[in-house]
């Protein structure tokens, strides 16, 4: 099943099951799609009130989670095109919930920036939270996936080695445009994330090319923070960013950039200037 969230022309909050271009409002059901998740009762909610796709505003598809991890240098090729060394445990940074945006929504160039990359992802929802999560377990702690694009200000990731200033301008992680249960997206192994700039593939590569796998981050991650129902975890983004290329191919104003993987459909964005 698919799942978004959204906000009508009226401005009201919301969020649904898709199918197809109508979402059935879940809205009266629970006070969010995080709270459904939590209480575990997302499959069995029902309702008889439905509202056009093209009718609401897509937000990312968990507008407020209490965590959102991203997992670094998490694909040999972007490792290898960014001279890091290996190591024996995956690279965890944050981002702030304000700074995800939704699909079809702008990515805002800061004015403070003229490097701005993308990073097409895997996103992955926690749907049973808990501490010290065995890597046998961690796939059953998953309540679906997501396309995400860890767009990233490389000047101010590089100000230093820590690379929370340039990962968490506003409307820089794009998180859409729908979540899908893990039923519905099957093996992920084979599946491309594929990073479109003006139509231009610009990133390829299959899911099951991760250093570290899903069951293995979130096994990492329950040791050192409790996971909770909705937390986030962009799982890493394959080589082709921009900065490495030569010439460094940056996004600008006016750009479109898209993130497709499979099932889990795509994710588009435009650039516009600050």
């Amino acid at each position: 099943m698919k799942y978004v969230s959204f906000s009508t022309k009226g401005g009201a909050l919301g969020f649904g099951r898709l199918n197809g271009d109508v979402i059935t409002d879940l809205s009266g059901q629970a006070a969010d799609l995080k709270t459904a998740i939590s209480a575990g009762t997302l499959a069995s909610l029902h309702s008889d009130t439905t509202i056009a796709l093209a009718d609401v505003t897509l937000a990312p598809v968990i507008p407020n989670p209490d965590k959102v991890f991203c997992v670094g240098h998490n694909y040999e090729t972007h490792r290898q095109e960014t001279g890091r060394a290996a190591t024996e445990h995956p690279s965890i940074f944050v981002r702030f919930a304000d700074s995800l945006s939704g699909h079809n929504q702008p990515i805002v160039m800061p004015k403070v920036s003229t490097q701005l990359d993308f990073e097409g992802e895997l996103a992955v929802i926690i749907g049973k939270g808990g501490r010290y999560i065995s890597e046998q377990d961690a796939m059953s702690h998953v309540a679906g996936y997501a396309c995400f694009n860890d767009a990233s200000v490389r000047d101010w990731q590089w100000h230093t080695r820590q690379f929370t200033p340039g990962k968490n301008f506003p409307t820089t992680g794009p998180f859409g445009p729908y979540m899908v249960t893990p039923d519905e997206a099957g093996d992920l192994s084979e599946i491309n994330v594929t990073t479109r700039l003006n139509d231009d593939i610009v990133q390829q590569q299959p899911i099951g090319d991760m250093i570290f796998p899903i069951a293995t981050v979130i096994a990492y991650i329950s040791s050192f923070t409790p996971l909770k129902p909705g937390d986030v975890i962009a799982s890493g983004t394959p080589g082709g960013v921009g900065a490495k290329r030569t010439p460094p191919l940056w996004m600008k104003p006016g750009d479109s950039v898209s993130v497709e993987i499979g099932p889990m459909g795509k994710l588009i964005n435009t650039i516009t200037a600050e």
